[in-house]
């Protein structure tokens, strides 16, 4: 039998469960108030706080550590990495003191590795949110300051992906599915073969809108916003992480209270709301571009996913490119016990975390340097052309239809 303590921490909450195996024997939420969360400066200060928290409702439960087989924290704002396990080394834990951008989830390998340490049991990370396995093609934009960045809610998706590929006797790396995770923020990815080959940003608010993040805007308007005198980078940042989205709309993130306004004869909430899920299906279509319209499923996971009418409206607009599968809510506890399990029993492999810097598509010909982007691009030049493609089957319709051919 392995135990395995599980540690989320989020904005407003510290999320904690012990499971015996796959079994759960203690979970709960501890909640900072915002005056608690207001004496730190930064998400890092907040560190010996939040252990003192977890070891704290431990001991009320009368749970040892050296009771523990392993500790796993939610994973941090780290360098892209592959789907995976991790141990918390001294490079994955330098990252996330150092982070670009400070989240609570930064704070989870930290505390996963201080409480393991004095006990010698592994501490470890699993799918963080910039789990990247994007195709180089899905990170170009038009400028070339501005790359697309894979930063999305990988440990859900990828615990639903598995869920369904075991539910219907699949391996997930045979399957073909567009992953929709809907909660304060929203992303959409496809997963072709057991790896995410394109996904949207929620951090930086690309794709949908959501409860709370604006989604893509239009980029002259937003330059005029950012340039007008009338808001601060802080308050910008925050209508698009934080305060956009419904809540720029309709004065409330809660969808249940949006539904409750509908039903009391609120158009202007049915707009937005309708609006919101609308933004939604355009994204699940551009994924099924990523696949060439090869899909097997698509997963709708979230909290959102409880509701019928909003699962209901969706379907309306993209049942005709899969079945569709809705699995309501989200676990991230279980899914991180579930991946710290797997290696205890040896049925997964932890990696050892290594920083690296993002492959600049302007450095591609120069060859005095490695580059796994170089390395794909010339596999993928490799790949034959089937000999009946459909560029074959447009140049003949467009021989068949030319002036010469009607004389």
């Amino acid at each position: 039998m392995h135990r395995i303590l599980a540690i989320n921490p989020g904005s407003t909450s510290t999320k904690i469960a012990v499971y015996d195996d796959s079994d759960p024997i203690f979970t709960q939420t501890i909640s900072h108030s915002p005056q608690d969360l207001a004496k730190f400066p930064n998400v890092p200060d907040q560190f010996e706080w939040r252990k003192e928290l977890i070891m704290g409702a431990l001991n009320e439960q009368g749970i040892d550590l050296s009771s523990v087989s392993a500790i796993i924290g939610r994973g941090g704002i780290i360098a892209p990495v592959s789907s995976g396990v991790y141990h918390v080394n001294d490079d994955l834990k330098h990252d996330l003191i150092n982070a670009r951008v400070q989240h609570a989830s930064n704070l989870g390998g930290l505390i996963a590795s201080a409480l393991a340490e004095p006990f010698n049991i592994p501490a470890f990370i699993a799918d963080p949110v910039v789990v990247d396995e994007m195709i180089p093609y899905a990170r170009i934009s038009g400028i070339p300051e501005l790359p697309r960045e894979s930063i999305f809610h990988a440990l859900n998706q990828k615990a639903i992906a598995r869920l369904f590929a075991k539910e219907t006797n699949h391996k997930y790396e045979d399957l073909n599915l567009i992953v929709c995770h809907m909660g304060g923020g929203i992303t959409v990815s496809a997963h072709r073969h057991g790896q995410v080959i394109d996904t949207t940003n929620a951090l930086d608010g690309c794709g949908p809108f959501s409860p709370e993040r604006s989604g893509s805007l239009p980029p002259g308007p937003l330059i005029r916003l950012c340039f007008s005198g009338k808001y601060t980078e802080k308050e910008l940042m925050s209508m698009v992480h934080g305060r956009g989205g419904l809540v720029a709309h309709l004065g409330t993130t809660s969808v249940p209270q949006v539904l409750d306004m509908i039903d009391h004869g609120d158009l202007h909430a049915m707009l937005i709301l309708r609006a919101m899920v609308y933004t939604i299906a355009k994204e699940i279509g551009a994924m099924s571009i990523a696949m060439r319209g090869d899909i097997d499923a698509i997963l709708l996971t979230g909290g959102m996913a409880h509701s019928k009418r909003i699962t209901d409206f969706l379907a309306e607009h993209i049942d005709f490119l899969a079945p569709i599968y809705v699995y309501p809510g989200e676990n991230e506890l279980k899914a991180l016990a579930a991946n710290a399990l797997a290696v205890m029993k040896g049925e997964r492999q932890a990696t050892e975390y290594v920083s690296c810097e993002y492959d600049d598509p302007a450095g591609v010909n120069d060859t005095r340097r490695p580059s796994k982007l170089r390395e794909w691009l010339k596999n993928v030049t490799n790949i034959p052309i089937p000999k009946a493609s459909s560029m074959t089957s447009i140049r003949q319709y467009l021989k068949k239809f030319s002036p010469k051919s009607r004389d």
